[in-house]
C-alpha cells in the first residue's frame, strides 16, 4: 500500500495549482532520510503561466501607493508572526535544522525583511541636480517589472523573504523558485499572502528543479531582473544566461571564510563565536567562519578550548527543544562532507573532534543524515580542505605569526563573502577588516546584520549587492529627467 503525502503546489495568478506535468518529486526529511511530502517537478509551461500572470498583475501593482504596498507586506509579516511556531516546525524538517534555531532566527528574520522593507519604501529619496543653471535634474526609480527570485534550501524562508520583500515592495511582480529540497516554507508563505490580500499574480512561487524551473526563469526573456542564492557553479551558470539579455542580475554565492583570532582577543567571546560560525546550521551557511587562524602564542589554548566547547553540542532530532546540531540536507551533501573529511587526512591534517557521524538520536532518526561537529588540525594552508567550500561541519584550525601573514592566508582563496576579526586593538581591528579581500568584515561577532547595509560578496562569492536602500535600487531602474530652466 503507498504512502500519501502531502502535495505541495505551485502558486500561480493567486491560486494553488499542480505542474503541468502532473510530476511530481518526493520531499525527503533530513532527520529521517524518507519522503513525508512530493514537491511538483515544475518546468517551462509553468514559468510560462507565471509570466502570463505577473506580466498582467504588474499593470496595476506598480501604480500603487507606497503607503498601499506597505500596508500588504506589513499583514503579511503579521500572519507569519501569528502563524511562528507552523512555520518553525516545517523548516525544522524540511532543513533538519533545530527548531529552536528556525523559532528564534530564521522565521523571526523573515518576519523583519517584510515589516522592514515595507517601511523602507515610505521614507526613500531622489537625487536632484541644479546643472549650471541651466537644467534641472532629477532621478525616479521605477520598478523594473518581473523579477525571478532564486533561492537556496539552508535558509529557506529568510533568504526567500530577503528577495521577496523589496521586489514586491517597490512595485515589481516576481517568480520565486524555492530549493526543491526545502519547498515547505515557502508553500505556507503563499498561504499567507493569500490570506494577507496580495493581488493576485504579484507574487508567484514555481517549485522544481535548478535545469528545470531555474533555467526557464533565468532565460525568459520577459523577466528582467534575477536575483540568486547558491552555489558558484550554479551562479556561474546564471551569469551565463543572463548576459546576452542584458538583465539586470545579482549573485549571492559560496564562501570559505577566514576566522582570525589574535592573542590579545577576548578568548571566552572568540570561542563563543567562533563555534557559533564554525557549526551554525550544522555549518551549512554561506557566511560561516569555516577557516580559523590563530595567532600562535594563544593557539594550542584556543584549540583545547574551542575543542571542548564544540564537544558539548548536542546533536540529535531536529524537532527535539535540546538539540544544537540537527541533519545534513540531504544525502549527496552527507556524502560531500564525508569526502573531505576523507581528503583532508591525505592531504596531513588530523582529526582533532568528529569526522565521522554520530550514534543515531533515536529511532526515527536512525536513518537521517547527521555528521558530528569536526575540527581538524594540521593542515597546510594551501590545501584543497582549505580552499574548498565544504558546508558543513567542518572547519580547520591553523596558527599564524602575524599580520600580514595572516591576511595573506584569509586571501588566498578564490571566494570573498565575509570574514570575522578578534582583537581588542583598534588600530589593527581597521587595518586587517580593511586589507581583507570580503564583502562584510565582523568585529569581534559574527552574524551581526543591519539590513540598512549593503550585502554581498567579493570575487567567486558573487557580483552586486543587496540589503536596504541598496536592494531597493537593484529591484529599480533609475530614470534622468532634465528640465531646461
Amino acid at each position: 500500500m503507498q504512502t500519501k503525502f502531502l502535495k505541495i503546489q505551485n502558486f500561480i495568478n493567486g491560486k494553488f495549482v499542480e505542474p503541468v506535468s502532473r510530476r511530481f518529486l518526493d520531499n525527503i526529511e533530513p532527520a529521517t532520510g524518507k519522503p513525508y511530502s512530493q514537491v511538483p517537478d515544475s518546468g517551462k509551461e509553468d514559468i510560462e503561466l507565471a509570466v502570463t500572470a505577473a506580466e498582467k498583475a504588474f499593470i496595476d501593482w506598480s501604480k500603487k501607493s507606497a503607503a498601499e504596498r506597505s500596508h500588504l507586506l506589513l499583514r503579511i509579516a503579521d500572519l507569519i508572526e501569528r502563524d511562528l511556531e507552523k512555520f518553525a516546525r516545517a523548516e525544522s524538517i524540511d532543513t533538519g535544522k533545530p527548531i529552536t534555531l528556525a523559532r528564534t532566527l530564521d522565521i523571526p528574520r523573515a518576519v523583519w525583511n517584510f515589516r522592514f522593507f515595507a517601511t523602507a519604501i515610505l521614507h526613500t529619496e531622489n537625487e536632484a541636480h541644479l546643472t549650471d543653471g541651466v537644467a534641472f535634474n532629477y532621478t525616479l526609480r521605477q520598478p523594473r517589472g518581473i523579477a525571478g527570485l532564486i533561492s537556496p534550501w539552508n535558509l529557506p524562508l529568510y533568504l526567500l523573504s530577503w528577495k521577496i520583500a523589496p521586489a514586491i515592495a517597490v512595485g515589481n511582480t516576481a517568480i520565486a523558485k524555492p530549493s526543491e529540497l526545502t519547498p515547505m516554507t515557502a508553500f505556507l508563505l503563499c498561504d499567507v499572502c493569500q490570506e494577507a490580500g496580495l493581488p493576485a499574480g504579484v507574487l508567484n512561487v514555481v517549485h522544481g528543479t535548478g535545469p528545470n524551473v531555474g533555467a526557464a526563469i533565468t532565460a525568459h526573456p520577459k523577466i528582467t531582473t534575477i536575483s540568486f542564492t547558491g552555489g558558484t557553479v550554479t551562479g556561474r551558470k546564471v551569469a551565463e544566461a543572463c548576459a546576452p539579455l542584458f538583465k539586470n542580475v545579482s549573485l549571492e554565492l559560496g564562501g570559505k571564510n577566514p576566522n582570525i583570532v589574535f592573542a590579545d582577543a577576548d578568548l571566552d567571546a572568540a570561542i563563543a563565536g567562533s563555534v557559533r560560525s564554525s557549526f551554525a546550521n550544522q555549518g551549512q551557511v554561506c557566511l560561516c567562519g569555516s577557516r580559523i587562524f590563530v595567532e600562535k602564542p594563544i593557539y594550542k589554548q584556543f584549540v583545547d578550548r574551542f575543542i571542548d566547547k564544540a564537544s558539548q553540542l548536542k546533536q540529535g532530532d531536529p524537532l527535539d527543544e535540546k538539540t544544537d546540531q540537527g541533519a545534513i540536507v540531504n544525502k549527496a551533501q552527507l556524502d560531500k562532507v564525508k569526502f573531505y573529511i576523507d581528503l583532508a587526512q591525505k592531504e596531513g591534517g588530523k582529526i582533532a573532534l568528529g569526522g565521522k557521524p554520530p550514534e543515531s538520536p533515536n529511532e526515527r532518526t536512525k536513518e537521517g543524515y547527521f555528521f558530528a561537529p569536526t575540527v581538524i588540525v594540521d593542515l597546510p594552508v594551501a590545501c584543497r580542505t582549505n580552499r574548498e567550500e565544504i558546508f558543513g561541519p567542518v572547519v580547520t584550525v591553523t596558527p599564524f605569526e602575524s599580520e600580514d601573514e595572516v591576511i595573506r592566508y584569509a586571501n588566498d582563496v578564490d571566494y570573498g563573502l565575509s570574514s570575522s576579526v578578534w582583537t581588542q586593538n583598534l588600530g589593527r581591528a581597521h587595518r586587517v577588516a580593511e586589507q581583507i579581500h570580503a564583502g562584510t568584515v565582523w568585529v569581534n561577532c559574527w552574524l551581526v546584520r543591519d539590513l540598512r547595509v549593503p550585502f554581498g560578496g567579493m570575487k567567486a562569492s558573487g557580483v552586486g549587492r543587496e540589503g536596504g536602500v541598496e536592494a531597493l535600487k537593484f529591484f529599480t531602474e533609475p530614470k534622468n529627467i532634465c528640465i531646461a530652466k
